[in-house]
């Protein structure tokens, strides 16, 4: 379904900040209306694993002061985000999911959570993660599943590890949220959810004050309703921290410049024909139908043959995810008397048992695997794949052994950035997904692609019908 247009819920962040220009709505008034609806539904959707109400009442009143008496201190003043809990937030529990750490106390503030607040944002809470922030499903045996509310009667997978951002933008009880992405934790949940999300470049968005699972592969970035919004976020959250030494060496770039010009011209590689047999008829369909619509815009097809398939880069960035990770929590994994996610915790151990030759041999297969990848693609502007191969699975038939990673683990390997823009609906009125991949470093390029296929279709704007 559609969201009325008066419901300021699921209008995108640049159309409330251009209201709140205007004067014709409030920081207050806004805050209000995505707690009421956190009251309404979300003891059901589950989506918060911390609201802090009162505090973000406090700072809208303060910034609709601050606008009223002329101190605005840029579009996004007053405008409230979900931060996944995973980010820390200096005096604030950060759980990263799991139930061991539910009294952990922040030591810091992230760099990413200082640049949202000297942006004008207001954090409204935390929203739930699989433990660790690794899984693909979005499930939490300890914490609790957010509910995914494109089915409100049968409990769906919303996606992970995001879950909770991924469920909480999509039902209006937020208008944009921050994710983490290691193998597609951003943009499955964005696929699954019928939201647009950006997996950005290693070192393009600080992780400062991000709990690790994979230091050689994670990457926080955006989840909002439209690439617009997108553009908006990651440009606030990029650029570089002396904390984050793999900041420094990206500039800034502007996401915006290019954003309007169109894909005339491009040339977008097709998904190789074998890689196209793990994904249903229904998202197969849908992410056809993106091809064809972007050929009517001016963009070229051309079929590629990629040095491996996805269904072997998977795996090979599952074990690097297992030995990092385990470096990071594999005290806790060891111990069977914490209250840890059983389907979680067999995930790391195959990091307990890799050599270090084995670590850094595969260290040396990723670098070589990206010349071959980049070689492969040389003269391509994006590779085109569905984000996630199904639609939301009911929760209680997932085999957790199994992923939902396919399309998206191989991005992460090679250092290249994505997006995961809805692109349809199957015949159930679940959302479907295109991933748009481009090299590391031009979000902005894979952003462009975004919005002119998001402009030439509806999708971004059909919202979840709760009642």
């Amino acid at each position: 379904m559609s969201p009325p247009d008066t419901d300021p819920a699921f209008q995108p962040v640049h159309a409330l900040a251009a209201e709140m220009a205007a004067g014709r709505l409030g920081s207050r008034a806004l805050l209000e209306r995505y707690l009421a609806r956190i009251e309404r539904y979300g003891g059901k959707l589950h989506a918060f694993v911390a609201l802090y109400a009162e505090e973000a009442r406090r700072a809208a009143h303060a910034a609709d002061e601050a606008i009223a008496a002329g101190c605005r201190i840029g579009p996004l003043h007053g405008v409230p985000v979900a931060v996944k809990d995973i980010v820390d937030i200096e005096g604030r529990v950060t759980t990263g999911g799991s139930k061991h750490w539910e009294r952990r106390v922040s030591p810091r503030t992230a760099t990413l959570v200082r640049r949202l607040v000297e942006a004008g944002m207001i954090v409204l809470g935390k929203t739930h993660s699989v433990e660790f922030a690794l899984g693909s499903f979005g499930t939490n045996q300890r914490m609790g599943t957010p509910w995914n509310p494109w089915d409100m009667a049968a409990l769906r997978a919303p996606g992970g590890s995001s879950s909770g951002t991924g469920v909480a933008v999509a039902a209006g009880l937020a208008p944009w949220g921050i994710g983490t992405d290691t193998g597609g934790s951003v943009r499955i949940p964005s696929s699954w959810c019928g939201i647009v999300g950006l997996k950005t470049t290693l070192g393009r968005v600080s992780v400062h004050g991000v709990l690790p699972l994979a230091h050689t592969l994670d990457t926080p970035g955006p989840m909002c309703r439209c690439v617009e919004d997108a553009a908006l976020l990651f440009d606030v959250l990029q650029g570089p921290d002396p904390n984050d030494p793999l900041t420094l060496r990206h500039a800034p770039c502007d996401p915006f410049r290019m954003l309007r010009r169109g894909v005339a011209g491009l040339r977008l590689a097709r998904l190789p024909a074998p890689d196209r047999e793990p994904a249903g008829a229904e998202v197969l369909a849908a992410y056809d139908e993106s091809l064809r619509l972007l050929e009517t815009l001016g963009a070229r097809l051309v079929d590629v043959a990629l040095p491996r398939r996805f269904a072997e880069l998977g795996p090979m960035t599952g074990r690097l995810i297992a030995a990092e990770g385990y470096s990071h929590v594999g005290a806790l994994v060891d111990d069977p008397s914490l209250p840890l996610d059983e389907d979680v915790r067999p995930r790391f151990l195959p990091g307990r048992d890799m050599r270090a030759s084995e670590y850094l041999g595969l260290l040396q297969e990723r670098e070589a695997l990206k010349r071959q990848w980049n070689a492969a693609l040389e003269g391509m502007d994006a590779l085109l794949t569905p984000t996630t191969a199904q639609a939301a699975p009911r929760v209680e038939d997932i085999d957790q052994k199994g992923t939902a990673a396919t399309y998206t683990r191989a991005v992460n390997l090679v250092d290249w950035c994505a997006l995961a823009l809805p692109n349809g609906a199957t015949a159930a009125g679940l959302p479907t997904s295109l991933q748009i991949a481009c090299r590391g470093g031009d979000e902005a390029l894979a952003l462009r692609i975004g919005w002119a296929l998001e402009r030439a279709t509806p999708w971004h704007r059909r919202a979840p019908a709760l009642s």
